[in-house]
């Protein structure tokens, strides 16, 4: 329930801060008097859809540090801290990036992801669960599914997919405000009630069937990023990294706004899996052995 209410509240939010912005740089009148301005709306809902999702993308290692209590490996303490910066680093050669910044947080949870806003300067975090739980050879698989997540550009290519459902949600929903407004209500001038709580209503359902398409290309890249983490560490390690997380020992805890990122995601079933980051992990480790032959 807490989530719906964030939800609902966060889309009310965008709805005012769109409206003043327009406002103060003298776009409303032409809502207001001359009608719906198709361009202007466009412009204003590009901005505001492309921007956040960008905005978001840039504060994306920030933000992940601050929710998941991750710390970076500056100088190793000890040999499991060597080895994980040893093994991210060689990697990273091998991928062709920059060195990411390497981070542990302390979690129970089976689980790791990477994140930042280019292929030179990203986050890869594993948690305290992952490095007890999983031998080295499986850890090296997930750290090379992860690398190969910052090497695919997954993280950018994710945030301009984003951007783009986040424009056409604003420009849509303000579009039926408008036209409930006019049509159904019949006001001639200016913004009615109607026109608001239509446009906040649009917004909500269209941000829903948005969503299938954000999390439609979550799931896809979770393939390329096994493949990659086959290619990096070995396909067996890969498999035998998945069957681990399969067999139960991964119980996704990452925030709601980590979870995309993360080596294991929710288990949906039915419409549900339109709505899930990642792919049953049975699909993903059948692909992998599809690829061997």
């Amino acid at each position: 329930m807490n989530r719906i209410f964030l939800f609902l509240v966060t889309n009310v939010a965008i709805l005012l801060v769109l409206s003043v912005a327009m406002r103060l740089l003298g776009v409303e009148p032409y809502l207001n008097e001359y009608g719906l301005n198709y361009q202007s709306l466009l412009i204003f809902a590009a901005a505001f859809g492309m921007g956040g999702s960008f905005i978001s993308l840039a504060l994306s290692k920030w933000t992940a540090k601050r929710f998941t209590g991750a710390k970076v490996i500056e100088s190793p303490r000890n040999e499991a801290e060597a080895w994980l910066v040893e093994t991210v680093s060689r990697q990273a050669k091998l991928a062709n990036i920059g060195m990411p910044e390497v981070a542990i947080y302390d979690a129970p949870d089976v689980n790791a992801f990477a994140t930042g806003m280019s292929r030179n300067k990203a986050l890869v975090a594993v948690s305290t669960g992952l490095l007890r739980a999983m031998t080295r050879d499986e850890a090296e698989a997930v750290l090379g599914h992860e690398i190969s997540h910052v090497a695919n550009g997954d993280m950018i290519t994710l945030a301009l997919i984003q951007g783009v459902v986040n424009t056409f949600v604003i420009f849509l929903s303000r579009v039926i405000g408008q036209v409930v407004d006019r049509v159904v209500f019949k006001n001639e001038r200016g913004h009615g009630i109607a026109y608001w709580v239509t446009t906040i209503v649009a917004q909500v359902i269209l941000s829903i069937l948005a969503s299938v398409i954000v999390m439609w290309f979550s799931r896809r890249r979770e393939f390329r990023a096994d493949a990659g983490g086959a290619r990096l560490a070995g396909r067996e390690k890969m498999i035998g990294a998945l069957e681990k997380l399969k067999a139960g020992v991964a119980q996704p805890h990452l925030p709601d706004q980590m979870a995309a990122f993360g080596i294991s995601g929710g288990i949906g079933q039915g419409m549900k899996r339109l709505f899930t980051t990642h792919p049953p992990l049975e699909e993903r480790i059948e692909a992998l052995r599809r690829s061997a032959g």
